[in-house]
């Protein structure tokens, strides 16, 4: 008689460690990438590199505006840029959790049960219009965004490193959406708008696309092995402990703001100062700067920030932003004289 039981808890096995690259080879390689990327989003150059950005940080990136601005394409082009698996899900109403993580079935030829992986289990995994579905299948994402794994009927399975979710999203006042909760928010590094084109990149979008699909042509930059090594490279940029208490003051400044309900997190703060690291690191700089943690701390915190606007039923993306703006504008700036040579 066979067993049917599905298989049993296995251990994650962590990956080996990557070697670094140079910071010089991040740095050009970044710019190749960003270069490549805006020859399929035309006018877009922030957005692309705060994306890259992201990547190299470990983290994940949520893509909010209206349709039709170029969310997927971004996505799909930065996945394509970097040789890795790419996956699209298409979130509807009717999806359920299985239909993200995978599910265990019945193999009637052998009598077991055999995983089939859900498209969760990819280097990028685009998200698409992830508030058109419910908060249940919303939270099949979190295990994988929070700590790279999935955990099916007992058995957890560690995803490949690199490992980034972008999840794009239309407006919370549109209908058939269901907005993220604060702690899905949360998991995001970053969060961006796309915004629309400006005249002279829509009518460059009218040129470049006449005949063909300028995605299609897009061929990677780099390999897997060779992103992680950027990433490996990131995790070396030194933080000074004036710096560090820099990004704890801005962080921890928005947890008593009188205008915010719901402050940044712990997390946050761990976001923030890689996502500086990256920034540097994309510099081609061994360190971060105070400009780098201001330059991402709107981007990094606004839409973990819970406005006293929109509790009053107000929409308040632009407002978090704001605040966070102004916090980093009041928070003093440390300096460290440099070290003088001989």
């Amino acid at each position: 008689m066979h067993d049917t039981r599905p298989e049993p808890r296995r251990p994650c096995v962590p990956e080996p460690t990557a070697q670094a690259v140079p910071l010089e080879l991040v740095r050009d390689a970044g710019a190749d990438i960003v270069a490549a990327v805006s020859t399929v989003v035309d006018g877009k150059v922030d957005a692309i590199r705060t994306a890259l950005t992201v990547m190299l940080a470990e983290g994940h990136l949520l893509v909010e505006d209206v349709p039709g601005v170029g969310k997927t394409v971004l996505a799909k082009a930065l996945g394509a840029s970097v040789g890795g698996s790419v996956n699209r899900i298409q979130f509807t109403s009717d999806m359920l959790p299985s239909d993200v993580t995978g599910v265990n079935v019945f193999d009637q030829s052998s009598g077991t049960f055999r995983f089939s992986p859900g498209p969760v289990f990819a280097n990028v995994v685009i998200g698409d219009e992830i508030n058109r579905t419910s908060p249940k299948t919303q939270s099949a994402l979190l295990e994988a965004m929070a700590e790279a794994q999935v955990t099916v009927d007992g058995v957890t399975r560690q995803l490949e490193p690199p490992f980034m979710i972008v999840a794009t999203q239309n407006p919370i006042d549109m209908e058939g959406t269901y907005p993220l909760p604060e702690a899905q928010r949360d998991r995001f590094t970053a969060r961006i708008t796309m915004g629309y084109p400006s005249v002279d990149a829509e009518r460059q979008m009218l040129a470049n696309r006449g005949g063909h699909d300028p995605l299609s042509a897009l061929r990677p930059i780099v390999d897997v092995a060779t992103l992680r090594g950027m990433i490996a490279a990131v995790r070396g940029v030194h933080v000074a402990p004036d710096v560090e208490a820099y990004v704890v003051a801005i962080v921890r400044a928005t947890r008593s703001h009188p205008d915010l309900l719901l402050g940044a997190s712990p997390r946050a703060t761990l976001h923030l100062a890689q996502a500086a690291r990256a920034h540097a690191a994309l510099l081609g700089r061994p360190f971060v700067t105070p400009d780098d943690v201001a330059a991402l701390a709107p981007i990094v915190l606004a839409h973990r920030l819970v406005p006293v606007a929109r509790g009053l039923g107000g929409s308040g993306d632009d407002t978090a932003r704001d605040i966070v703006v102004r916090i980093v504008s009041d928070t003093a700036v440390p300096f460290t004289a440099a070290p003088v040579r001989s």
